[in-house]
């Protein structure tokens, strides 16, 4: 049975409990395979609401065919003396009346607070990105629910004061680096700083904005090959309850916040992030999200503006596959990730000491 045919008996129930239950876990498994279902799923269910709107249209016409619209017109058109002496003398009142009915109305759905939660259901649907008050001087606020911060440059930094921070972290030795894609959407340039204080011209290679990555190249001569990384990037789901951590720049040094994942789905059921009940502000936008053995399980993208402590993380299965479609002419040579952890073994403390040359603030002019 071929793919195509598998997800629509499994969308359909026409798979046994037993079949069901394996491509469940195989959904569980393989990313790819899950975001083809969800896709597969939307299509028929824009297919089938297409054909009752065609049903409807033409059920329609031939119920217009059948009417006797001269008969109808003739019936309706005409007023009885009545009713306009009735109209004429009361219109007044009906109107103050329904003016009175209206302005009832919107007072309870005020008082109630109905159009702030509505508001608020919105802000959250939507404004994930939210631009916030702009700064004559060098500070530029972007949304808090994407978690960037205004930045100013360290007096190592060779560069004007930044414009948008965010974190990132290394994906090889020798200077690819990923990030958030709202961290350095629209930049002009984008330079990398390190926990020294030393900073470094990058570039971006490549953008996957579906899954909101971003994948930068150290291109300044000065930057020297790192030693092996020590962490690995997990290319299975996670469990509910799982405790994590993540390690980032919500200010001028890094900054440590440990939690523990809540659900396997993001932002309004989104598939392809994590929800995580962890302590993340401005600034955290495309740090690594780690689990006890030090694993990357996925990217900090966002916070929810109405739940707290709910943040979101783009999966380590999704980086994966954004890494898998750079294309080959935007490398230098193959993109080749880490395989040996050595983690798994260390304290938290120990964890921490050994990640933190590997994590760089962001900086975007």
């Amino acid at each position: 049975m071929e793919l195509t045919e598998q997800i629509e008996a499994y969308l359909r129930g026409e798979m046994t409990a037993e079949e069901s239950a394996a491509f469940e876990r195989m959904r569980a498994s393989d990313p790819v395979l899950d975001q083809r279902v969800v896709a597969h799923e939307s299509f028929i269910r824009q297919i089938k609401t297409y054909g009752e709107r065609r049903k409807l249209v033409s059920e329609m016409n031939a119920i217009h065919e059948q009417l006797d619209v001269k008969a109808l017109k003739a019936e309706v058109l005409p007023v009885s003396t009545v009713v306009r002496i009735l109209w004429n003398k009361y219109r007044i009142n009906a109107a103050v009346a329904a003016s009175v009915a209206i302005l009832a109305v919107f007072a309870t759905l005020f008082s109630t607070g109905f159009f702030a939660k509505t508001s608020a259901i919105a802000s959250d649907n939507i404004a994930l990105r939210r631009e916030m008050s702009r700064e004559i001087n060098t500070k530029v606020q972007r949304s808090q629910n994407e978690i960037l911060k205004n930045i100013k440059a360290t007096t190592k930094a060779p560069v004007d004061p930044a414009i948008f921070g965010g974190t990132g972290f290394a994906l090889t030795v020798d200077g690819y680096v990923v990030t958030n894609y709202h961290v350095v959407k629209d930049a002009d340039s984008v330079y990398i700083q390190n926990t020294d204080g030393e900073s470094y011209k990058a570039s971006t290679i490549y953008s996957y904005p579906a899954y909101d990555i971003a994948v930068l190249k150290i291109t300044d001569p000065a930057f020297k090959t790192l030693k092996p990384l020590p962490y690995t990037f997990k290319k299975s789901t996670s469990d509910l309850g799982e405790d994590v951590f993540t390690y980032g720049f919500p200010k001028d040094e890094l900054v440590f916040s440990k939690g523990y994942l809540s659900s396997r789905t993001g932002h309004s059921g989104d598939t392809t992030e994590y929800q995580v009940d962890i302590s993340v502000n401005p600034g955290n936008s495309g740090g690594p999200l780690l689990d006890g053995k030090g694993n990357i399980i996925g990217v900090i993208k966002g916070k929810s503006s109405r739940t707290d402590g709910a943040s979101f993380a783009i999966k380590s299965g999704y980086l994966l596959e954004a890494i898998a479609s750079i294309p080959k002419d935007s490398l230098g040579e193959k993109l080749v990730l880490n395989k040996k952890n050595t983690l798994s073994n260390l304290s938290r403390k120990d964890q921490i000491k050994k990640i933190e040359d590997y994590i760089y603030m962001v900086k975007v002019y």
